[in-house]
């Protein structure tokens, strides 16, 4: 599994700390960009497991690693949606903060028929009918409240990898079209199907039939680096290449954990899977460094287990304090 669940958390603005993730404007390079994200500013989440470590560490007189882990807390990252129960309540309670702050949630839909093709995050939903009723009740949820939705994770690279029937492909490819449909329905959702990371197809341009037989026509564009550890320089040359092949699609990109870049062994899953080293990202932000670059999102919340890939590593999206010290450079 290449790209790990993360947990969900009913969401309030940090006011307090001014949410720090936001940003108003942009220009690269002294030309103007145009993107859907342009100066929305993103929703941070004051009681997840972030906030609860630093309220712990401060609690124990561990200030200096309080303030390490106060980097995470204080910054927006996705809420992962991946169970079928209840969807359209959590969306819609999630959403209604956001609104409420003026704040625009990151949401992860992540629960397509055979995820993950049996790794550490496998699950989703029963069948293609489960699906459609699943992303029914996700749009439903949203209403008439702004969201940004990164859509699937590792579902069209996984496509294309060989652990699905051709009959699956062309299954999961055909709710990932709805699931556009449904979502792009609202004109204030912006969509982003995800395409993998630098790492998982070569060349970029591979992706470019599959991402169009999903449905990426109608998607705002498409998304890097989930839960991976790619630099983003790298990262941007990937996605300009791919960009060029879909006519010009604009991309986000996870910087969540890609500060030191990547552990850089391909052996075995310490490349992806909770490797030892690495560090936070660039913030997020509409700030980037190309035109194509639509955001820097935290779209993983560093601190989550991508698997439980080594003995004593938690489950895929369970919360690890040590290794969120450790990405904080508290640890």
């Amino acid at each position: 599994m290449r790209f790990p669940i993360g947990t969900l958390a009913l969401a309030a603005c940090l006011l307090a700390a001014g949410c720090a993730g936001a940003s108003n404007a942009s220009t690269v390079a002294g030309s103007s960009r145009h993107d859907p994200l342009l100066g929305k500013p993103f929703y941070v989440d004051p009681q997840g497991p972030a906030v609860e470590q630093v309220q712990q560490l401060r609690a124990e007189d561990y200030a200096a690693q309080a303030s390490a882990i106060e980097r995470i807390a204080s910054q927006p990252s996705g809420a992962w949606f991946t169970e079928g129960g209840g969807v359209q309540k959590a969306v819609a309670a999630l959403t209604l903060h956001a609104a409420k702050a003026g704040r625009d949630a990151l949401l992860v839909a992540y629960y397509l028929p055979d995820r993950d093709c049996g790794g550490y995050s496998s699950g989703g939903a029963s069948s293609a009918a489960a699906y459609r009723h699943w992303i029914e009740a996700f749009a439903a949820g949203i209403g008439p409240r702004h969201a940004i939705v990164v859509l699937e994770p590792d579902a069209v690279p996984q496509a294309i990898s060989g652990c699905l029937s051709t009959s699956a492909v062309t299954e999961r490819y055909g709710l990932l079209r709805f699931a556009i449909e449904r979502l792009k329905a609202k004109a204030q959702v912006n969509v982003y199907l995800d395409a993998g990371n630098l790492g998982w197809v070569q060349p970029a341009r591979r992706l470019a039939g599959p991402l169009r037989a999903a449905g990426i026509a109608r998607a705002d564009g498409f998304a890097l680096n989930v839960s991976n550890f790619y630099a983003t320089a790298p990262t941007i040359a990937y996605g300009s290449e791919l960009s060029q092949a879909l006519a010009g699609k604009h991309f986000v990109i996870d910087t969540s954990r890609n500060g030191n870049g990547p552990y850089g062994s391909a052996r075995d899953d310490r490349d992806w899977c909770n490797p030892p080293g690495r560090a936070l990202g660039t913030r997020p932000s509409t700030h980037t460094s190309s035109p194509l670059v639509d955001a820097y999102l935290w779209v993983k919340q560093p601190g989550t287990s991508d698997g439980s890939c080594r003995p004593g590593d938690p489950k895929a999206g369970a919360w690890w304090p040590q290794y969120a010290l450790e990405l904080a450079g508290g640890g």
